[in-house]
Formats: C-alpha cells, sequence, structure tokens
C-alpha cells in the first residue's frame, strides 16, 4: 500500500534527523517553504511534523518555529540507592533543578500514611524540574516532614541536594523502600514544564526513601520525559550509590 503524502515526510525528515543531516537543536524551514520543499499542502507539513513531535524528534514552539530535540537520553539506574545527580554525571550529563514551587501544608492522608506521619502533621510539598544538559528530564513532587526536616525548603531552593540535607539532619545513608512506574499521558502542565507534545507519554515513578533503620522520610512522584529516558534496574547493587 502506498504511503500517504505525509508520511513520506516524516520518513524523509526522521532520516535526515537520524542521518545528522538536521543536527539537534536546528531549526526547521518555516511551513511554507516545507510546504515547497515537499511539494505538499499544509495539512501534510502539519500532520507530519505532528508525528515526528510525538516520537520526540521534534519539538515545536509556539511563536518560535520547530526544533529537532536536542535533549540526550538518559539510562537512568533505579536501585535501592538511587541518586539524580551522579546517575546523570556518570553518563557525562551536566544535571540541574529549579524548584517550581514549595509549600507547608498539612498532611494529605495518603503521604501521612506513606510517610508514617500523625494525622494533622505538616509536610513540605516541593514541585521541582530536573534538567539535563539543560533539557528538562523530569517533574517531581516530593513530601517531607516538616518537624523532622524544618529548613528542608528554603535549602532546596539555594541548591542543596536532598542527600546534603539528609546528612545534615543524622542521616548518613538512606535507599529507597518501594518503587512503582507506570506510563500515561501527561496533563497540559507537565507537557509544557517538559517542553514536550501533549500526546507523547511519560512514565512516572513514584517512591518512597527510608533511613537506615528503616524508617519512610521522604516520598515522591516524578514524571519523565518518555522520550528522554530509559530505566535499568539495579537487583544487585550493593555498595553502589548511584
Amino acid at each position: 500500500m502506498a504511503q500517504e503524502h505525509w508520511q513520506n515526510i516524516r520518513d524523509t525528515l526522521s532520516s535526515q534527523i537520524a542521518q545528522g543531516h538536521l543536527a539537534p537543536g536546528a531549526q526547521l524551514p518555516t511551513e511554507s517553504v516545507l510546504c515547497q520543499s515537499f511539494q505538499a499542502g499544509r495539512h501534510s507539513v502539519r500532520r507530519a511534523i505532528a508525528a515526528l513531535a510525538v516520537e520526540g524528534k521534534l519539538r515545536v514552539e509556539q511563536g518560535r518555529g520547530t526544533f529537532v530535540e536536542a535533549a540526550p537520553l538518559i539510562n537512568y539506574h533505579i536501585g535501592r540507592r538511587t541518586r539524580f545527580r551522579q546517575n546523570l554525571m556518570e553518563q557525562g550529563v551536566a544535571p540541574a533543578g529549579e524548584q517550581i514551587s514549595a509549600d507547608l501544608m498539612v498532611a494529605p492522608p495518603e503521604i501521612a500514611v506513606a510517610l508514617g506521619l500523625a494525622e494533622g502533621a505538616m509536610v513540605h510539598r516541593l514541585l521541582r524540574r530536573g534538567l539535563a544538559d539543560g533539557a528538562p528530564i523530569n517533574i517531581s513532587l516530593s513530601w517531607h516532614s516538616a518537624e523532622r526536616f524544618p529548613d528542608l525548603a528554603a535549602r532546596r531552593q539555594t541548591g542543596h541536594s536532598i542527600t546534603d540535607i539528609y546528612r545534615d539532619h543524622g542521616i548518613e545513608t538512606y535507599a529507597r523502600k518501594r518503587t512503582v512506574i507506570l506510563t500515561r499521558r501527561p496533563n497540559p502542565h507537565e507537557a509544557a514544564l517538559l517542553r514536550q507534545h501533549p500526546d507523547q507519554p511519560v512514565m512516572v515513578v513514584q517512591k518512597t526513601d527510608v533511613d537506615a533503620a528503616g524508617a519512610p522520610i521522604g516520598h515522591s512522584e516524578a514524571v519523565w520525559a518518555g522520550a528522554r529516558v530509559q530505566f535499568t534496574i539495579d537487583s544487585l547493587e550493593e555498595g553502589r550509590d548511584v
């Protein structure tokens, strides 16, 4: 069966990206120029670009244009001692994070249970975005006891890592008690923060961290850009701090 015109455009652009003729970060010609180049109508060009955006190969920015996706593919190791910063640095990727919002609130019932807190306990609720070489790869919503970590929000805002904060509160080592991974479509706010097409799936990682005694110290849900990360589950990692 012969391909439709938009499929030929999609495959040609995809091949140009794969062969490096369209380099990561490069801006595509305008829609009118693409129509002339492919002898195609606007509908075919738009459909081809939308398909490649869903695949994570192109990024459409309103008012700026269409760009080849430049985000690195991260091989993220998940184990009992998973660390975001070291995970990326081991792959030669520069990690960074930015705090989007911070709230002090009464723990929702499910969070109180996850953290082993009494009803009415106060928690820090932090929304942060993780970056790899400047490209967003995840959005993390985390909760921590305000009584145990009173300075957590302020210190995260100034760039301190969660590992350093834990250590300063007497927690020399910590591990994951449980990790749950699922996939879904992002909501519009998540897609905008991740700079990805809203039809492109995300991976959601829910986890609870515990101290050396097994007491819960943090609970979070991270939404990862599906096309920019793959997960490796480390089942035998004694002594590995990643």
